[in-house]
């Protein structure tokens, strides 16, 4: 009879249980800016020499400097960052397990002996009653239905949750690998910027040299001195500049990889020429961009995790129904055993908090939540496309910035060339041929400088496109599987 009963208990709460699944089944809405026409497109565009073709995940290889891939390596390796964001993976997996195991089968054993009296009037007993030791052991095994699929909900909250926090490490990933492209760039140019600057200065010591000469001699005045003088200082007060913006890099590309900066190789240190790209940068359409971006993948699950919570707080509204059995002995510690002292019991089980305490205002907040959380993945999904447009009209103007310098180099070095002949000639005096060299050193100084833009305006390109990590990009489709 009691197995019947067992029976047709499981029976009837299974068959409850397929009935409702409580709160809305999460889909891309299709209002959702990803979905716009506009984000779809091509990025390519004429000002820049870029390409269409998919972003690499090693993006940084297409500088083909050994010096710098190893610096990456050692990044991707030690840096505190990256082991912050595996720590918050390794939290987020523990989650999903845990929020998995919530409901179905949960079994307890509990065991108590103590030495008691307990008063004979509870009992309506007016004598006393003897002092004894008191075994209690109790064994139960219950079975919880998710009958409004409250359970499954959270299941679902916890895995977007979970994807959520490998978009975010992905995100940390393409931070740390730009930062320390960037800081070995910034290392190059400064080193780079102060040999050009310190050949403007050189230039500049002869031709003060030169100005105080011919005014010992009775050919010039004292303003002239006064001005190269002048001169002079203001480039030698420019250097520390370089050097101080070199160990910044230095600094900050040891803090990127974890040891210290006497560690960095001299390769790296002493770096003076900036990394060239050997091919038009690689930028990929609008579809590829919004489903790369490890911020838009991110905000996508956060969204699907809010939709699910709907779900989580619609079903505190039901009631919480299990099925368990227990059995056990209790009673005097010497009479354990004895038929007296066992018990066993078996049943369904309701729980149910009438929703009268502010379970329904949870459910609106929820719902509110997941039209903040819609919001906010708009915001990220507009965003990544102004920064990536930004980034490519950066990166044309600096492009077109160096191109017009570099005809004003070619031009300095041909009037120096000139200057140098007509001296040579005995047509133009020493001065003027290192004023046309300063004129040329100076150009050669922007023209540097101009190349640092250039290299950084790259790297915020790649920052922007989302490259730099290797797991594969979410599915972002209008209407995925729930």
């Amino acid at each position: 009879m009691r197995f019947r009963l067992l029976a047709a208990s499981t029976s009837l709460a299974l068959s409850l249980s397929a009935c409702q699944v409580v709160g809305p089944d999460y889909l891309l809405p299709q209002e959702a800016a990803i979905n716009r026409a506009d984000a779809q497109g091509e990025l390519a565009t004429s000002d820049a020499p870029v390409i269409s073709a998919p972003v690499p995940a090693d993006w940084w290889r297409l500088y083909h400097a050994p010096e710098l891939e190893r610096l990456v390596e050692q990044a991707l390796a030690a840096n505190t960052d990256l082991r912050v964001a595996t720590a918050n993976l390794g939290r987020a997996a523990a989650q999903v397990q845990e929020a998995e195991d919530r409901g179905g089968f949960e079994e307890s054993v509990s065991a108590d002996l103590q030495r008691t009296q307990v008063a004979g009037q509870q009992f309506l007993l007016m004598e006393k009653v003897p002092v004894v030791n008191f075994a209690n052991l109790n064994a139960s095994l219950s079975y919880q239905f998710d009958l409004f699929g409250k359970l499954q909900r959270g299941v679902e909250a916890s895995r977007a949750d979970a994807d959520a926090a490998q978009a975010a490490a992905d995100l940390v990933r393409i931070n740390v690998v730009a930062r320390v492209v960037s800081a070995y760039a910034q290392v190059c140019s400064a080193n780079e910027e102060r040999e050009v600057a310190q050949h403007s200065l050189d230039l500049q010591r002869q031709s003060l040299e030169l100005t105080e000469q011919l005014h010992a001699a009775g050919r010039g005045n004292e303003t002239e001195v006064t001005r190269s003088a002048t001169q002079f200082k203001s480039l030698r007060a420019a250097l520390p500049r370089y050097t101080a913006a070199q160990q910044t890099g230095i600094y900050q590309l040891a803090m990127l990889t974890a040891q210290p900066a006497s560690a960095l190789p001299p390769g790296v240190t002493e770096c003076r020429h900036l990394p060239e790209l050997t091919q038009p940068l690689p930028v990929g359409n609008g579809a590829e961009l919004l489903k790369r971006r490890p911020d838009i993948r991110q905000a996508e699950r956060q969204l699907a995790a809010s939709t699910a919570r709907i779900g989580v707080a619609t079903g505190e509204l039901y009631p919480d129904i299990s099925v368990g059995a227990s059995t056990g002995l209790i009673g005097i510690l010497d009479d354990m055993g004895d038929p007296s002292t066992q018990h066993w019991g078996f049943g369904p089980l309701i729980h149910w908090n009438i929703p009268t305490t502010g379970a329904r205002a949870r459910v609106q907040q929820a719902e509110a939540a997941t039209q903040a959380s819609l919001a906010h993945f708009d915001g990220v999904v507009l965003n990544a496309l102004r920064e990536t447009q930004t980034a490519l009209a950066q990166y044309a103007a600096a492009l077109q910035q160096h191109a017009a310098l570099d005809e004003t180099a070619r031009s300095a070095q041909l009037s120096a060339e000139q200057t140098h002949a007509f001296y040579q000639a005995g047509r133009e005096s020493f001065l003027a041929e290192l004023e046309a060299q300063r004129t040329q050193a100076q150009v050669a100084e922007q023209l540097a400088a101009s190349q640092s833009q250039v290299v950084q305006a790259q790297i915020g390109l790649f920052m922007a496109l989302g490259g730099g990590w290797q797991q594969g990009a979410a599915d972002l489709s209008p209407n995925p599987s729930p």
